[in-house]
C-alpha cells in the first residue's frame, strides 16, 4: 500500500505531493511547525489525510515539549492545536482530528496521569486516528464496490485515493474495492485544474495498481458523458454537512450537474469523520481561497497577463440534490441524508 504519512519516531514523513508524479520524495516533519507548514503548503492534501498529519504532528509537538507539569504542557499543547487549525479552512477532518486529540489530552488530566502518560497517550491517539483511516477507507471500498457494475466506466475528480488518506482511498478506494471484487473498471480522471490533483496524484496512483486510467481536461467531461462514456462519478469529499450538500475540490459541483442532465449516477466516497452534523447545509461550509499562484502558473512558467485579476476558490459545494448516494464506511447512505447521516454518526457514537 502506498506510504502517504507515517510517524518513525518523533518524526511525521510524509510524500510531498507536490513533486508527483516526476519525483517520489519524501519530506521529514521534526515538530509540530514542520507538520503545519506541510498541511498548508500541500506537502500532504485531502481530508483524511490532512487530519491524520494533524494528530501525528500534534503527538510529536507534545513530545518535544520540556514541561515539568501538565498546566504548563496543557498552555503548550492548546497553542499547538491552535496552530493546526489555522492551516485549512474548510477539511473538517482537520478539526474532528483536533477534537479527539484535545479530548484524549483531557482525559489524562482528569486522569491524573503525568507528563510523561500524557505523551504517551497521544502518542497512541495518533496511532489509532492513523489506522482507523485506513480500516475506514478498505471498508468503504468494499460498500462501494456494491454498486459498482461489473463493466465501469468511472469518472472522478480531483484525487480521493491513498495519498488523500492514511493508505487505501475513499474514492479510489470503491475503485479499488470494485477492482478486488473482480470487477472490469476503467477511469477517467479529471485533470482537476488549478492543481492537477487527477492528472498528477490519481493517474500515478492508478497506474502503479495496473488500473485501466485516462486522463482528460475538466472540460472534457460533459462530451464523454454524452458521447455515452460514463457510467458513472464517484469523487471524495472535504466537507458533508447535515443535509448532504458536500464540499470538494473545485469543479466537483460543475460535474455532478453534467452527470445530473446525462442520467450518470453521482456517488460521494467519505469516512464519517467528514460529516459535520453541525453545519446545517452546504452555504455554511467555509471555501478556502487559495494563491493567486496556483491559477496564473505552471510550474515556472506564467500562463496569464499581469493585471488580470484571479479567484482561486480551493473547493466548491455540491447539493444533496445531485448526489445518487453518500459511501462511508458504515455503508451506502442514499436520500433523505438528513436522516441516513444522523442515523450513519450516531451509530458510530453508539458503538464508542
Amino acid at each position: 500500500m502506498l506510504p502517504t504519512i507515517a510517524r518513525e519516531g518523533d518524526v511525521v514523513v510524509m510524500i510531498d505531493q507536490r513533486k508527483l508524479p516526476s519525483k517520489e520524495v519524501y519530506v521529514r516533519c521534526e515538530s509540530a511547525a514542520d507538520v503545519a507548514r506541510a498541511i498548508k503548503s500541500m506537502v500532504i492534501r485531502g481530508a483524511p489525510a490532512i487530519g491524520v498529519a494533524a494528530a501525528m504532528g500534534l503527538a510529536v509537538g507534545v513530545r518535544a515539549s520540556t514541561a515539568s507539569g501538565t498546566q504548563k504542557l496543557a498552555t503548550e499543547f492548546y497553542k499547538l492545536c491552535e496552530m493546526m487549525a489555522a492551516t485549512r479552512p474548510t477539511a473538517v477532518n482537520l478539526f474532528w482530528a483536533i477534537d479527539r486529540m484535545k479530548r484524549t489530552f483531557a482525559a489524562g488530566v482528569t486522569s491524573g496521569e503525568s507528563v510523561d502518560q500524557i505523551k504517551a497517550r497521544l502518542d497512541r491517539e495518533a496511532e489509532r486516528i492513523h489506522d482507523e483511516d485506513v480500516a475506514s477507507c478498505r471498508a468503504m471500498g468494499a460498500f462501494g464496490a456494491t454498486i459498482v457494475p461489473a463493466e465501469a466506466r468511472i469518472l472522478t475528480h480531483c484525487n480521493a485515493g491513498a495519498l488523500a488518506t492514511a493508505g487505501y482511498g475513499t474514492a479510489l478506494g470503491v475503485i479499488r474495492g470494485a477492482v478486488e471484487a473482480g470487477k472490469h473498471v476503467t477511469v477517467l480522471a479529471d485533470e482537476t485544474r488549478p492543481f492537477l490533483q487527477g492528472a498528477r496524484l490519481t493517474a500515478w496512483e492508478l497506474v502503479r495498481d495496473g488500473i485501466d486510467t485516462t486522463v482528460i481536461t475538466d472540460n472534457m467531461a460533459g462530451a464523454l458523458m454524452r458521447q455515452g462514456l460514463v457510467d458513472l462519478v464517484v469523487v471524495g469529499a472535504d466537507r458533508i454537512a447535515a443535509n448532504g450538500d458536500t464540499a470538494n475540490k473545485i469543479g466537483t459541483y460543475s460535474v455532478a450537474v453534467l452527470a445530473k442532465e446525462h442520467g450518470i449516477p453521482f456517488y460521494v466516497a467519505a469516512p464519517l469523520s467528514t460529516i459535520d452534523l453541525q453545519t446545517p447545509d452546504g452555504s455554511r461550509i467555509p471555501i478556502e481561497e487559495r494563491s493567486p499562484r496556483e491559477v496564473t502558473h505552471i510550474g515556472g512558467s506564467q500562463m496569464t497577463p499581469e493585471g488580470a485579476r484571479i479567484r482561486n476558490p480551493a473547493f466548491d459545494v455540491t447539493p444533496h440534490q445531485l448526489i445518487a448516494a453518500i459511501i462511508t464506511e458504515r455503508g451506502v447512505h442514499r436520500p433523505p441524508y438528513a436522516q441516513s447521516l444522523q442515523a450513519a454518526v450516531g451509530l458510530q457514537g453508539a458503538e464508542a
